[in-house]
């Protein structure tokens, strides 16, 4: 397979598919944070920042594989069901499609936007259809940083999905996000394990008001 554009190598999606067959956690200091409503969450120290890095492992029910990787890719229809999103759109620059997000958070705190390229690839493996989305932050002078919100510099997102055997999807996602500033990391964690199962738990919900959308 040729290296894929937006900087991401063919390797980087054979890896986010094998996470499905069989969770990468060996040889590192990967703990299992959480186990609830068929989402498992493991996490692993970053030490130059004290936050943590998390797979995530789980099934959406009543959420197909294509539905699933349509509603989480369409960036119009999440600033309709994501309470979070203050700004979000796509704009080409030098070739590549990158992503503008900034994300409301809560007073006193400033909010936070991202520039990022994102990549989705249908792939098929030994006859398994497996969805997979790359994200990861970049730097573009054609986005400078705006005052009053901080620019989130580190940021990585992998996720695969495929079908769980019957009507639903079978998830992994991978995750690290730095949102810098003066939030302590213990907020920032506290924050990021009870948000990734929301997150999941709401796309699953507007997948289900996708299909009376559609």
């Amino acid at each position: 397979m040729a290296r894929a554009p937006s900087g991401f190598a063919a390797d980087q999606f054979r890896e986010a598919c094998a996470e499905l067959q069989q969770p990468a956690l060996a040889g590192a200091d990967w703990q299992l944070l959480v186990e609830a409503s068929g989402i498992t969450i493991y996490r692993l120290l970053d030490q130059p920042t004290g936050l943590y890095e998390y797979k995530v492992f789980g099934v959406l029910e009543d959420c197909s594989p294509a539905l699933l990787a349509d509603v989480y890719m369409d960036l119009d229809y999440r600033k309709q069901w994501d309470q979070y999103v203050k700004e979000l759109y796509e704009k080409e620059c030098s070739g590549e499609t990158v992503v503008y997000w900034e994300v409301k958070y809560p007073f006193p705190m400033s909010n936070r936007d991202y520039v990022y390229v994102r990549q989705r690839q249908d792939l098929d493996v030994e006859g398994r259809k497996i969805h997979v989305v790359l994200a990861q932050s970049i730097s573009m002078p054609q986005f400078p940083e705006k005052s009053g919100v901080i620019r989130v510099k580190q940021y990585k997102q992998s996720l695969a999905i495929e079908s769980d055997g019957k009507k639903g999807s079978k998830v992994f996602m991978y995750y690290f996000d730095n949102p810098g500033g003066q939030i302590p990391s213990w907020l920032i964690n506290w924050a990021a394990k009870n948000g990734v199962p929301n997150f999941l738990k709401d796309t699953a919900k507007a997948c289900q008001n996708y299909l009376k959308k559609s």
